[in-house]
């Protein structure tokens, strides 16, 4: 539940004398996805965070950190067949998201077993990984829920044209660095604030 986002967002409506309705219209959503944001059951992609924003005349700031509040531990995954290279971007996954859920895998299969079981937010996944193709596995994932955000990391540049095709929304060349996963975070589909700092 998003209980903090939800309560600020109904105080930022309610003081500017806006109903419910009349802040989907200005936002170009239905009413029900106001209420969902402010029952807590739903929080906002970055792109509608930004609008509320400008719409409810707020500094963007204010939304993001209700947010960040709001959100519990998130699940980060990542899926890379290199042990090396797993336990290494996981310190770094682990420095920018400390108070996130991060977990790691070598096995494709296990990935998508543990998604089956928990609500994945961020995927850090290898396109190449072993026989299997992280371009498959991402499908997948986002099959499970599509509201998982699913980014890239590989030593071929040369597959981002093929990586866009998957819905994914980012591509990281390794080796993982702290700014390349702050970089990202600020570019997802649906925020995960709650894992740490941007």
């Amino acid at each position: 539940m998003n209980n903090l986002f939800a309560e600020t967002l109904k105080n930022l409506r309610t003081e500017r004398g806006l109903s419910q309705i009349q802040l989907g219209e200005q936002m170009f959503v239905n009413q029900s996805t106001v209420a969902r944001w402010e029952n807590g059951s739903r929080l906002p992609d970055a792109s509608m965070i930004t609008r509320l924003s400008r719409v409810l005349d707020v500094d963007i700031s204010t939304l993001l950190s209700a947010a960040a509040e709001s959100e519990e531990s998130p699940n980060i995954i990542m899926v890379d067949d290199s042990k090396v290279i797993l336990s290494d971007s996981l310190a770094v996954l682990e420095e920018v998201m400390p108070n996130a859920t991060i977990t790691g895998f070598i096995w494709p299969q296990e990935a998508i077993e543990y998604a089956k079981m928990n609500r994945v937010a961020l995927v850090i996944l290898d396109i190449e990984l072993g026989t299997a193709s992280g371009l498959d596995l991402c499908r997948t994932l986002l099959e499970i829920n599509f509201h998982t955000n699913v980014v890239y990391l590989t030593a071929y540049p040369d597959y981002s044209l093929d990586a866009w095709d998957t819905e994914a929304c980012g591509f990281m060349v390794k080796p993982l660095t702290p700014e390349g996963v702050r970089k990202q975070l600020g570019k997802l589909r649906y925020p995960i604030m709650g894992g740490g700092s941007l």
